[in-house]
């Protein structure tokens, strides 16, 4: 599939839920439908969140809400209430993706300059992978429900791969220092 329209489409067949109320997200970014998703990254064996879009929800509400008996249905307050608490969470859960991605920069930096044999500091495995865990506790944080909710466990996973990533980096490293002494220490 080179599109999300493509994608929406074969996920329209299988569930029923029309393309136009879809939302593609790839690492925690909504993919629009014009864009390709292999140059997005999306390989295969990637993991790609469809979500319904919030607008087509906020209308099935309205109409399963107008089909509800008068004591069943949810007032006005509590609905803006609800909606304040899901902009907030998701304006949270914005916030920690910017600071991932910077922080992948800098992991990807890392891992570039173990690649070409430079002696990197361990303080800069401890400090990105510190500062990596913070972000996830700034998460765990974060408390949703709904569409909030999916990109929070979504931003997890991807903070947890960089975790992972920058411990493999810094392992690599190790490694490679290690290797270059040994070698070096039979050098005549």
């Amino acid at each position: 599939m080179a599109r999300p329209r493509e994608l929406k489409k074969e996920i329209a067949q299988r569930t029923g839920l029309e393309p136009e109320k879809q939302r593609v997200l790839f690492r925690g970014k909504e993919k629009e439908d014009k864009e390709h998703l292999h140059s997005a990254g999306v390989k295969d064996n990637s993991k790609v969140l469809v979500l319904e879009n919030p607008a087509s929800k906020e209308k099935k509400m309205q109409e399963m809400t107008g089909s509800k008996k008068k004591g069943e249905e949810m007032t006005a307050s509590k609905e803006m209430k609800e909606s304040e608490e899901m902009s907030k969470a998701l304006a949270a859960v914005a916030g920690v993706r910017k600071e991932v991605d910077k922080l992948s920069e800098r992991v990807a930096a890392l891992e570039v300059t173990v690649n070409s044999g430079t002696k990197v500091a361990d303080k800069e495995f401890d400090v990105s992978a510190e500062l990596l865990m913070r972000e996830l506790l700034k998460l765990d944080g974060v408390e949703a429900e709904g569409e909030a909710k999916l990109q929070r466990k979504a931003e997890v996973g991807i903070v947890g791969i960089e975790v992972h990533w920058i411990l493999l980096v810094d392992n690599v490293h190790i490694l490679h220092h290690f290797l270059h002494s040994f070698i070096a220490s039979f050098a005549i």
